[in-house]
C-alpha cells in the first residue's frame, strides 16, 4: 500500500535519515512530496540542482511501482535518481523511463583532520562580489550549475590571491538537515595550489554547522576533485540519474 508522507519525520523514518532522499525532500517545503510502500521510498521537489528530481530508495520490486506512482502525480519532468544498481532495475521495469549517466554522490558529518589537511586561512562568504565570481565561473566552470543568482543558490564564499577572487564554492539547493557544495571553481592560472580544498573544507564546516551535514555531486571523470573531497572526508557512493522517454 503506497502512502503519502505529510513531514520531514516521516520522511526521516521511512528512509532511515538517508542523505540524498532527505536533500530531495528539502523539508518537504511547498512543491516537495514524498511516498513510502513496502521496502521503498521517494521523494521529490521541483527546481533543485536545475531540474526537478525523485530520489529513489528500497528494494527495486518495491521501488518501481512506487516511482510509477510519482511520476503520476507529478508529471514527466521529474529525473529519478538513486543507488546505480536500483535505477537500472527500476528504469528496466518502469515503461518510458530511460537510465540516464551515473555520477558519485558523496557525503560528510565530520571534517576529517588528519595527514593532508589544507588550512581555511583567508576563506569566507562573499559579499557583494556576484560580478566577479560570475565573470570566474564563465571563463574557468563554464558548465558549473550554481551561478550567483539561480534559484536555490544561497551563498558563496571565496578566497583570493591578491585582489583577485582565486577559488570559489557555493551553498546551493540545500535541504534543512542538508547543506548541499555546489559551484566549485578555481581560477585556471590558480590552479594546483590546494586552493578549492581550503574554500571546500572551510564551507563543507560551515554546511555541517548550520545543517548537520554536508553533500555534494561530481562526476565520476574528475578523480582530482573526487580525491580531494574524500581528502575533507566526504563518503562516495555511485548513483544514476534516468528521465521519462518522449
Amino acid at each position: 500500500m503506497t502512502r503519502e508522507l505529510r513531514t520531514p519525520a516521516d520522511v526521516r523514518s521511512a528512509c532511515e535519515n538517508d542523505d540524498l532522499v532527505m536533500w530531495a525532500a528539502q523539508g518537504l517545503r511547498p512543491g516537495a512530496r514524498a511516498w513510502a510502500a513496502g521496502g521503498a521510498v521517494v521523494a521529490a521537489c521541483p527546481d533543485i540542482s536545475r531540474g526537478d528530481r525523485l530520489a529513489v530508495r528500497g528494494r527495486p520490486r518495491d521501488a518501481a511501482p512506487l516511482v510509477r506512482h510519482a511520476l503520476a502525480e507529478l508529471g514527466p519532468s521529474y529525473r529519478p535518481l538513486g543507488e546505480a544498481e536500483l535505477i537500472r532495475q527500476v528504469a528496466a521495469a518502469v515503461d518510458g523511463l530511460r537510465a540516464g549517466p551515473s555520477f558519485s554522490w558523496m557525503s560528510l558529518t565530520e571534517l576529517r583532520h588528519d595527514a593532508g589537511e589544507n588550512g581555511v586561512d583567508g576563506v569566507g562568504w562573499l559579499d557583494g562580489a556576484e560580478a566577479e565570481i560570475t565573470a570566474l565561473l564563465a571563463a574557468d566552470a563554464p558548465d558549473a550549475y550554481a551561478v550567483p543568482g539561480g534559484v536555490g543558490v544561497r551563498r558563496w564564499a571565496g578566497l583570493r590571491d591578491g585582489d583577485r577572487l582565486a577559488a570559489v564554492a557555493a551553498d546551493a539547493w540545500s535541504a534543512p538537515d542538508v547543506g548541499l557544495l555546489a559551484g566549485v571553481a578555481t581560477r585556471a592560472p590558480c590552479r594546483g595550489r590546494g586552493l578549492a580544498e581550503r574554500v571546500c573544507r572551510w564551507v563543507s564546516g560551515r554546511l555541517i554547522d548550520t545543517y548537520g551535514r554536508a553533500a555534494l555531486m561530481v562526476d565520476d571523470d574528475n578523480p582530482a576533485a573526487i580525491r580531494v573531497y574524500e581528502r575533507i572526508g566526504y563518503r562516495r557512493r555511485q548513483v544514476m540519474t534516468s528521465s521519462v522517454t518522449a
